[in-house]
């Protein structure tokens, strides 16, 4: 039996996202050096980041 059209392809997760999780962002900040550790431990309000 085959598989219906509405559930896509199978490598849907290889796929570019856009939007980047917190500790994504974090990876990114630390990488450009705009995050230190002890400092920043705020939830809210990160900085906007490059999708690498």
């Amino acid at each position: 039996m085959s598989r219906h059209t509405s559930y896509g392809k199978s490598n849907k997760g290889g796929t570019k996202r856009n939007v980047l999780k917190r500790f994504e962002r974090i990876d990114v900040l630390k990488k450009l050096g705009r995050w230190k550790e002890g400092e920043n431990k705020r939830i809210t309000g990160l900085p906007k980041t490059p999708v690498l």
